[in-house]
């Protein structure tokens, strides 16, 4: 989808069809800039725990707590908005994570974000995922995979565990239905939580780096619990929208709130 539409229009778009791509969103210097700071953190030591994490990728959890620079993308002007024309003021970060994964990666289970909360399928939006490229998302390097349309199918019936959720048996294919996300790196993908989606087994000779940045409606617990990583002196670091999507705010009345006071005090007296 070109950039230059509307933040309504692209808000539309993920509402009809689950999904927008964003390209040329990031230049050069800023995809070897991200890169830079990831580069400590990725050095093929940590590897997932199950297949859902991937046996041969590499996960780093609760970015901006990091390094505040991981912060610009989590508030990237030309992708917030759109998170917040369709989940209203005040979101939060829900999940915040770079996601490599190495040749010989077999495919991640189908699955939808917001598969754990407990809300009848479909229903209004209540989370939004993107998927930003530093790498060129391909059909062999491990690119995400997307089920276009299936964020509005029935899910009445819940797994006992997020990553048990499957797609039931009711004539849906999800190995013909699905479509690979081919991005050029700097683009970023915006979609539903409720869209169903996978990580690609890369068959090449190359890692496929991303980073998944995920929002969630602001009475919603989050994913990560990033007000335990991004502690009050590392959110001294951070904008005041990136501490806000951190947890230090408060959702009217007073949802969020410390011991009576607004949570930015947190920072204030650290």
């Amino acid at each position: 989808m070109n950039t230059q539409n509307t933040v309504e229009e692209q808000a539309a778009k993920i509402r009809e069809d689950g999904f927008v791509i964003l390209t040329d969103v990031l230049s050069c210097d800023e995809i070897n800039a991200v890169k830079a700071l990831l580069a400590p953190h990725l050095r093929s030591e940590l590897f997932g725990r199950n297949n859902f994490e991937g046996d041969k990728t590499e996960r780093v959890y609760a970015l901006v707590g990091w390094d505040p620079g991981f912060g610009d993308l989590a508030e990237h002007p030309k992708v917030l908005p759109i998170a917040e024309e369709i989940l209203g003021k005040n979101i939060l970060l829900t999940a915040n994570q770079a996601i490599n994964i190495h040749p010989g990666e077999t495919p991640q289970p189908f699955h939808s974000d917001d598969g754990f909360y407990r809300i009848p399928h479909p229903h209004d939006m209540v989370s939004v995922s993107t998927i930003w490229a530093l790498d060129d998302f391909t059909e062999d390097n491990g690119g995400t995979q997307i089920i276009p349309g299936s964020h509005k199918w029935d899910q009445d019936l819940f797994a006992e565990s997020f990553m048990e959720q499957t797609i039931e048996a009711d004539a849906r294919n999800p190995e013909e239905l699905a479509e690979t996300l081919l991005m050029k790196a700097g683009s970023v993908a915006i979609f539903s939580g409720s869209l169903w989606h996978r990580g690609g087994n890369n068959r090449s000779d190359a890692c496929r780096l991303a980073l998944a940045t995920q929002y969630c409606a602001p009475w919603l617990r989050q994913i990560e619990n990033l007000m335990m990583s991004v502690t009050p002196e590392k959110a001294k670091a951070l904008s005041p929208r990136v501490r806000e999507l951190v947890g230090y705010s408060v959702y009217e009345p007073f949802m969020g709130h410390v011991s009576g006071v607004h949570p930015r005090r947190l920072i204030e007296r650290a």
